[in-house]
């Protein structure tokens, strides 16, 4: 009969509520337990002074352990051996002793073994002194039969088996090491002499001498115990020695690595105190030489570089004046060009056309320069980057029919809302699409928009002559060209680019180039969602999908991306490499790759 299965059920319940506590307990408890072991590990790899006590505590112990077991075997078994020697005397004494006694005895053999007891009690009366509460040593007898035929105050269990048998095949005096065992229950270490004796009428007795070792074993654990102190106290000293001087020379390194931080820090005025004549002092004043001369050449270095600045922002200004004379009569001239003869009316169309080229350098260079003096403003609006993006596809749809290209917009259907600056931001992306269909070969160009929860990201693909290694960074250089012996005669003033990165950089964002020759190049703008915030990863893949094989194989080479620089020259985060999203392009980038990036101060350069 089958009953019901509610009870099991219950059970089976219980038991899985038990399993999933116990699965959640074991992370936690293996956590707490290797918390220690971290901390520890921390300790162990931060601090020099704590490696310095360790290294000289464990070779102090074995040092001293090593000295403490020799001179201790070496004390021990110069006691023992000195009363060995004397009590193997004594013993050999008493054994010739008794052996005369009992070779001139005229007894019986029925009286023999009174006359035998007489003589060993001799020789034990002689070894009670009124020095000492215990006697000498112990004495014990055994007969030819095994059986004992004498003891004076220890047990005949105290005589080793071992010794027996030597005793009795050869007539020589024999030693060991063993426990004496008295009739009173005590038990201490003593050391035992035996030999064998003949009486007249031929029979064989065992002669055995035990000698406590009671005092030799008080003095031995006394040497002992000493240097044990002894050793410890060592230890004591020689790590209080070895903290003492590692903090001597750790000391000055900690400052010196404090006032370096600080140095970094913009502090230029720390200097390390100098105190004495000894290496660390050369060390603080080397330290503090170096610091001067850095001090001096990054104070030339900053009148420079605000020379420059100013020489830039001033000649800028200067220009916008006669400019505005320049490009009033230009007007005139270009309007009335109709009335000119044919050369004259061409001059007047080029000059019109360098006067705009002019106009929008200058305004480039003053663009630039609040960048470089650190004016440029972030006004940042919650905007839609579709809407921003058909904007500047719309104005740049001319230039894509006169190019024999066409545009190709690749929006998502929900909105790409982000806290940005509007203005800057197309201003990135149509100096983005100018130049993909400038260099496009008529080829189509695609804007890409994407976005997940924490950034929106915007990729313009061309299928133009491509980058070739080593330019997806140097494209953001400030004039660079791919060809340097090659005129100017396509695109804008050559800083289009460089502000750019700085827009970028301005929103906390990344600019990243991808390019291969033959295959074109694909620029891609990341932001965050929210100003201010750190990027970790792109909603879009920097090298496109539709690239072979060897293209992803050399993406690691083909230059690094920009990344955010923070304030202290820290690095705030961003894709370790050009291929930090090497995949096809996805709502999720792929992890990034351990390739290294660029330093700080190389991007820094590229602005």
């Amino acid at each position: 009969m089958i009953g019901p299965v509610g009870g099991d059920s219950a059970g089976a319940a219980a038991a899985g509520a038990g399993a999933d506590a116990l699965s959640r307990f074991l992370p936690r408890l293996a956590q707490w337990s290797a918390r220690p072991w971290r901390l520890v590990r921390g300790a162990w790899r931060r601090s020099i002074q704590l490696r310095v006590i360790t290294a000289t505590l464990a070779l102090s112990v074995v040092v001293v352990s090593l000295l403490g077991v020799t001179l201790s075997r070496q004390i021990t078994d110069g006691l023992l051996r000195a009363h060995a020697d004397a009590a193997v005397a004594d013993a050999a004494a008493g054994v010739d002793s008794a052996q005369r006694t009992l070779a001139v005895s005229t007894d019986p053999p029925d009286e023999l073994r009174q006359t035998l007891t007489r003589i060993v009690e001799s020789l034990a009366a002689s070894g009670n002194t009124s020095a000492a509460s215990d006697p000498l040593y112990e004495i014990v007898v055994f007969g030819d039969e095994g059986s004992r035929t004498y003891r004076s105050g220890a047990s005949s269990a105290s005589v080793p088996e071992a010794l027996r048998e030597r005793v009795t095949t050869e007539e020589r005096i024999f030693r060991t090491y063993t426990s004496i065992h008295y009739l009173d229950g005590r038990e201490v270490p003593g050391l035992a002499v035996g030999g064998q004796i003949v009486d007249p009428y031929g029979g064989d007795y065992e002669l055995y001498y035990l000698f406590p070792l009671t005092e030799q074993q008080q003095t031995v654990d006394l040497v002992l115990t000493a240097l044990a102190t002894a050793g410890v106290l060592l230890i004591v000293l020689l790590c209080a020695l070895a903290w003492l001087v590692a903090r001597q020379v750790v000391t000055p390194v900690r400052l010196a690595a404090r006032i370096a931080e600080r140095f970094s820090a913009g502090k230029l005025a720390e200097r390390m105190a100098v105190r004495g004549r000894d290496d660390l002092a050369r060390l603080a004043m080397s330290f503090n030489q170096m610091a001067a001369s850095l001090q001096h050449q990054i104070g030339q270095l900053e009148d420079l570089s605000r020379m420059q600045q100013q020489f830039v922002s001033d000649v800028s200004h200067e220009l916008r004046t006669p400019l505005t004379t320049v490009r009033m009569a230009a007007d005139v001239l270009y309007e009335s060009r109709g009335q000119f003869d044919p050369v004259t009316e061409r001059s007047v169309e080029l000059l019109q056309a360098q006067l705009d080229r002019f106009e929008a350098l200058l305004t480039d260079l003053l663009e630039i320069s609040r960048f470089d003096a650190g004016a440029a403003a972030l006004s940042a609006e919650r905007y839609d980057v579709r809407d921003i993006v058909h904007k500047v596809v719309d104005t740049a749809t001319p230039l894509a029919v006169e190019k024999g290209s066409e545009l190709v917009v690749d929006v998502p259907v929900e909105p790409a809302m982000a806290e940005v600056d509007a203005r800057r931001i197309e201003r990135i992306v149509r100096n983005l699409v100018v130049n993909a269909v400038e260099h496009g070969e008529g080829h189509d160009v695609r804007v890409t928009v994407a976005a997940d929860d924490h950034a929106v990201a915007i990729t313009v693909r061309d299928h133009g002559v491509g980058l070739k290694p080593g330019e997806s960074s140097l494209v953001f250089h400030r004039f660079w060209r791919a060809d340097p012996a090659r005129a100017r005669t396509t695109g804008g003033t050559g800083l289009g680019l460089s502000i750019a990165l700085e827009d970028a950089r301005l929103h906390g964002g990344w600019l990243q180039a991808w390019g291969e020759p033959g295959e074109g190049s694909q620029f891609r703008l990341t932001l965050p969602r929210l100003a201010g915030d750190d990027l970790r990863s792109s909603p879009l893949a920097l090298v496109p999908d539709d690239v072979g094989d060897g293209a992803l194989a050399e993406a690691s080479a083909i230059g690094a991306p920009y990344r955010r620089i923070a304030p202290g020259g820290a690095d705030a985060g961003g894709p370790s490499s050009p291929v930090a999203s090497a995949a096809p392009a996805s709502a999720a980038p792929a992890p990034a790759a351990p390739a290294a990036p660029p330093s700080a101060e190389e991007v820094g350069r590229h602005a």
